[in-house]
């Protein structure tokens, strides 16, 4: 990868027989550590640093800042900070990052809190090795050899759970966790405290902070583009942002609001029109997902070579923090228009593994399992989802009071676009504002009854009473329950269109393009599948072969169980 961490612990002399140092920006090595980066955004401020003082070495790969302004570089100030007060300096560092400090021969390895970068590990012939990059990792194993649990989860939901990857003997970091030679050690830095204050004001107030602090970066400033909230947000307040790129055609009403609002706002607009790249799958796209998330959501895949700017903005994962996407409202059935209609209030009885399964895509296919795993403890899928959903369900009242933040603890841990930003890390100066430490905060303290559209709303008219100038295509109405209801007439009404989606229609695209012939000609038993569950397969079989440096045939078409040559 173009943008990559990887690390041992041990010396410079392990680190070579594992990987080679002219593969990285720079390697440098501690008392217990040695560590190699690659960043093109290195040395610029804000970003990943290197310092080495007579206290130890400390490493901060990503975006990261102090939470109180400093003049000095942020990795000396955490070094500084980790002397004095141990793992809780790690409290007061924000941003998107993988930080590592050394000090009195001991390493620590932590993430950013909303775990925004995976970091993996795997232990092997007495030394444990960490990276961002799961192939990378694989191919410093002896023997490596597919998960059929990681294998059958990605197949089935489009990612896998807790630690689990695609390859057995590498885990990912625990959320919330320290990594260190012999040991995880859980963190304490994202807790559900629910509380009273001025829940809309605090937002507003942090979102601007948040834009604010990630202004700087270097170059043409660009932003991913759609006609939703998170984007005219990122333009009301960043006046920086030269040039706005939007997926689909001219036509497309998305498209067309969004010109009007980056034209509201004085910048530039681009539409990257869809292809027949759409949806190509080769190892420069797979290799972001790290076998354990689709690749489908990379939409720019097909037009990246259109983004003309160095550094690259985009609203993934607001709406998980700030507007509920995984806390159920309920609804009410009405028999007149046989149909489910959303309620102002939260569902006071969810059935919580049905929900994931709408959220994550999870498919059914009820005739069998997509993998033959012995470790999997169901006989069919739907009792696979109702064991899995619950089991990690469960885990999450560690740190949530109630039902309702355990599900977007789940949520939020799962992530499951993260390819769309690791993808754009690799190529680009990119920015998490998700990710920011006061947006954790509101999320942490503000009652899931308030993480909605109407609180994100009245925030945002606070940073701009015109913001809703040109409202999204698909949300016409300021009220949640009205525009589902237009959402419903249209699609039932003759002669009048249908809202759509932001993103294009991924099945037409798949069967224009004849995907089955071209990733699976041989496999004509696959062809019945739905095509997002075809992606996966494909996604699986890439990254597989790509772990494994060399060309693999699965006999089954989707797990062997046999080592990785």
């Amino acid at each position: 990868m173009r943008t990559e961490l990887f690390g041992v612990f041990g010396d410079r002399e392990r680190f070579v027989q594992l990987r080679s140092p002219d593969t990285f920006d720079r390697v440098v090595s501690g008392e217990s550590v040695t560590v190699g980066i690659t960043d093109p955004a290195l040395g610029e401020p804000d970003r990943t640093g290197i310092y080495r003082g007579d206290d130890g070495l400390c490493v901060v790969w990503g975006e990261a800042f102090p939470i109180r302004s400093t003049d000095d570089p942020t990795a000396k100030w955490l070094l500084e900070r980790y002397v004095e007060e141990g793992v809780n300096a790690f409290e007061q560092l924000n941003g998107s990052y993988i930080a590592l400090v050394e000090h009195d021969d001991d390493a620590i390895v932590v993430t950013d809190p909303l775990h925004s970068w995976e970091c993996f590990f795997a232990d092997g012939e007495s030394t444990r090795r960490f990276g961002t990059d799961v192939a990378a990792l694989a191919r410093t194993l002896p023997s490596p050899t597919f998960d059929c649990r990681g294998l059958c989860e990605f197949l089935h939901f489009g990612l896998t759970f807790g630690a689990t990857t695609a390859i057995e003997g590498i885990d990912r970091l625990a959320f919330d966790s320290a990594l260190t030679a012999d040991s995880v050690e859980a963190l304490s830095r994202f807790v559900y405290d629910p509380s009273a204050f001025h829940y809309v004001e605090e937002l507003a107030i942090r979102l601007e902070r948040a834009i604010e602090r990630r202004g700087q970066y270097p170059g043409r400033k660009g932003m991913l583009m759609s006609a939703g909230y998170d984007s005219r947000l990122l333009l009301a307040a960043l006046p920086e942002i030269d040039v706005c790129y939007t997926l689909g055609t001219m036509r497309t009403p998305e498209v067309q609001v969004a010109r009007k609002v980056a034209s509201q706002y004085g910048a530039h607009h681009h539409t990257l029109l869809v292809n027949e790249n759409y949806l190509s799958a080769d190892s420069t796209v797979v290799q972001s997902t790290n076998g354990i998330r689709e690749s489908i959501h990379v939409h720019h895949r097909g037009n990246t070579n259109e983004i003309d700017c160095r550094t690259v903005y985009h609203g993934l994962f607001l709406d998980t923090l700030l507007r509920g996407r995984f806390v159920p409202h309920d609804t009410v059935h009405l028999d007149f228009i046989d149909r489910e209609f959303p309620l102002p209030r939260l569902d006071p009885d969810p059935n919580i593994p049905e929900f994931f399964a709408t959220k994550f895509g999870f498919y059914p296919d009820t005739d069998r399992l997509l993998v033959d795993c012995p470790a999997i403890d169901a006989d069919d899928p739907e009792e696979f989802l109702q064991n899995t959903i619950e089991r990690h369900y469960r885990r999450g009242f560690d740190r949530a009071e109630s039902r309702y933040n355990a599900m977007s603890l789940l949520g939020i841990k799962c992530k499951s676009a993260l390819p769309f930003r690791t993808h754009l890390a690799n190529r680009f100066v990119e920015s998490f504002v998700a990710a920011d430490v006061g947006l954790l905060d509101w999320h942490l303290r503000t009652p899931p009854e308030h993480r909605n559209d109407r609180t994100y709303q009245e925030a945002l008219r606070m940073i701009d009473p015109d913001i809703f100038k040109y409202r999204p295509p698909d949300r016409p109405h300021r009220s949640y329950q009205l525009n589902q209801m237009e959402k419903y007439l249209r699609r039932k009404l003759p002669g009048i269109d249908a809202f759509g989606t932001p993103w294009p229609d991924r099945d037409r695209i798949y069967d224009e393009n004849d995907l089955d012939q071209r990733l699976f000609p041989d496999r004509p038993d696959l062809h019945g599948l739905p095509p997002r569950v075809k992606l996966r397969i494909n996604d699986a079989r890439t990254w597989l072969d790509q772990a494994a440096d060399v060309r693999t045939e699965t006999p089954n078409g989707f797990v062997r169980t046999d080592p990785l040559p």
